[in-house]
């Protein structure tokens, strides 16, 4: 079973706001994820993230795969 850290889309209708998920890479954008890792809003300015940094470093020490969107966001904010 292949992990990745990916977002999944919350909010209305063009309002998104998303989460950050641990999830197999096998499930669909808004499945059931394996552990919520923080959230990602673009509608404030500027964009608004916050991210469980141990749970985000264990899940990449665990061979988990970011999208690279999820890796921008991870360089930006973790560094």
């Amino acid at each position: 079973m292949a992990v990745k850290l990916k977002l999944t889309r919350m909010g209305s209708k063009k309002h998104p706001f998303y989460r950050v998920v641990a999830a197999n890479d096998e499930t669909r954008r808004d499945g059931r994820p394996l552990e919520f890792l923080g959230f990602y809003n673009p509608m404030v300015n500027p964009a608004e993230v916050k991210l469980d940094g141990e749970n985000v470093k264990k899940w990449l020490a665990l061979g988990a795969e970011p999208t690279d969107t999820v890796r921008a966001l991870i360089k930006q904010h973790l560094g």
